[in-house]
């Protein structure tokens, strides 16, 4: 199989798999109403990837046949520079508010391919082997991956990993002919009822005599014993008119149980290897995902002042205020892609022939996005005011009795006739306001770490090379007085 179109990925979804959302067990993904909407957004990302073929599919090296290109292994800046058009076209498509599309995945997956020398450390060649491997099956099913990497938190006292003894978090239990069983929970599974495969892997270094929790693998979602407990959904049943996206993007989140799952030996990459678990994503699995993240907060905040512009537009709203906070916008979304340009050029080879972009860049707007975003939040509701709550459904608008005293009464400024004034407010009471706005707030304050913790990451990793000499001539070190500083720890440009 090669890239697939939407049908194919929609029939996919028919394995059966354990999924609860509210009180109710999931039959049928794609038709329930907690998840159609989205399922349908995913379907059309398949189909995507054929009408734009030159941007997003690619030959594979082995085969020759069409795969998406997010799963490609970068060479070069080139391949950076090609694998940033397909990642644009996904992004665009769902402006942004899908933060685990496949590609996200897709990515992740070929950077630890490329890097398999890492993973093959300390002994783990069976590991490494599996996971090249798999990363080849991933790309020729076009399968859709999804992840769960944090441990549950149930006594922030305790820490935030486990330590030997925690029969909550995900271990080792027992070995079997074909592979090992695994027993606890991990969180948060992303795009968990959309998707065809579960991936464990690596997120916070385990301390010394937790190797049974040190575990990487992927599974299918069919897994007996795989339980997955969603959220409580923010999808709205109705037009798009209405809910333009709540009805659409909704892309689930979940808890997982492992309820003693077999998982195959020839899906498993770390096996209670800790040293190898600790190490492998303190190198290039940062700067090559965040190629992905940071195209897609760009195009969210680019969409972000697009919308308030709009808004401000249809109330005839040009004040000094306004026009300054509408600047405020545009300049995150332009840092945000002066950043992503500055990593693509600076990007250099990692090792194994793999190139992956200068993380420095990176490294800032991972620290600074989880505060731009509330404020983006903050600005279009200040915008908005009072007219984000008046803005009437498609029905009203339609409706014998009230349509013409909407068009009245309900316009916007100028010519601005009141549908047009409700698709925008609705568009950005849906961007701020709602159930799923509310969601991607916290997504955002918190899928790569807290802009605090990403902060304090930023300055362990930075280089301090020039910011030292400069303070050193301006201590006259530089005229030949011995420097009393101490030398300060050598630190890489990566977490």
């Amino acid at each position: 199989m090669a890239a697939r179109t939407g049908r194919e990925y929609l029939d996919g979804l028919k394995m059966p798999r354990a999924i609860w959302v509210g009180d109710e067990k999931v039959a049928d993904v794609a038709a329930h109403p907690a998840f159609a909407g989205a399922a349908h957004t995913m379907a059309a990302l398949f189909d995507l990837q054929h009408r734009s073929a030159a941007d997003c599919l690619m030959p594979d090296p082995e085969t020759g046949e069409p795969i998406n290109i997010s799963h490609m292994i970068p060479r070069s800046r080139a391949d950076l520079e090609r694998r940033r058009r397909a990642l644009q076209r996904t992004a665009e498509y769902t402006v942004g508010l899908m933060g685990r599309s496949p590609d996200y995945m897709n990515v992740t997956f070929a950077g630890f391919a490329g890097r398999a020398d890492e993973w093959s450390a300390a002994g783990n060649d069976r590991g490494a082997a599996n996971l090249v491997a798999y990363q080849k099956y991933l790309a020729r099913k076009d399968l859709v991956l999804t992840h769960t990497i944090i441990h549950p938190t149930i006594d922030k006292s305790q820490g935030d990993v486990p330590r030997a003894g925690n029969d909550v978090a995900l271990r080792k239990v027992d070995e079997t002919a074909h592979g090992i069983v695994v027993r606890g929970a991990r969180i948060l599974a992303t795009l968990a009822p959309f998707a065809d495969e579960l991936a464990v892997y690596p997120a916070v270094a385990l301390p010394e005599g937790a190797d049974d929790y040190a575990l990487s693998f992927c599974i299918p979602m069919s897994m007996p014993g795989l339980k997955f407990i969603c959220r409580d959904s923010c999808a709205k049943l109705g037009s798009s008119a209405d809910f333009p996206l709540s009805s659409r993007f909704d892309e689930q989140d979940a808890f997982v149980i492992f309820d003693d799952v077999e998982v195959p030996r020839d899906r498993l990459f770390i096996d209670c290897n800790r040293a190898v678990y600790n190490a492998v994503m303190t190198t290039g699995w940062y700067p090559n995902v965040m190629q992905q993240t940071m195209i897609r907060a760009q195009t969210k905040l680019e969409f972000a002042y697009g919308l308030a512009s709009r808004m401000a537009e249809v109330i005839g709203d040009s004040s000094p205020a306004t026009a300054q906070m509408l600047g405020e916008i545009w300049t995150y979304a332009e840092l945000t892609r002066a950043a992503i340009a500055a990593a693509e050029a600076g990007a250099f080879q990692y090792g194994a022939g793999v190139w992956f972009p200068a993380g420095p860049p990176l490294t800032a707007l991972r620290a600074v996005l989880p505060t731009w975003f509330p404020r983006v939040a903050e600005i279009i509701t200040l915008i908005g005011s009072h007219n984000l709550l008046a803005a009437p459904t498609q029905a009203v608008l339609e409706d014998a009795e009230l349509r013409d005293l909407a068009a009245r009464y309900l316009r916007g400024a100028g010519a601005v006739r009141a549908d047009d004034r409700a698709r925008i407010f609705r568009l950005a009471w849906d961007f701020v306001g709602s159930a799923l706005a509310a969601r991607s707030l916290l997504y955002e304050r918190f899928y790569l770490a807290s802009g605090a913790r990403n902060y304090q990451i930023a300055h362990r990793i930075a280089s301090r090379e020039r910011a030292d000499r400069l303070v050193d001539e301006m201590l006259g070190i530089a005229c030949g007085e011995a420097s009393t500083r101490p030398e300060p720890p050598r630190t890489r440009n990566l977490p």
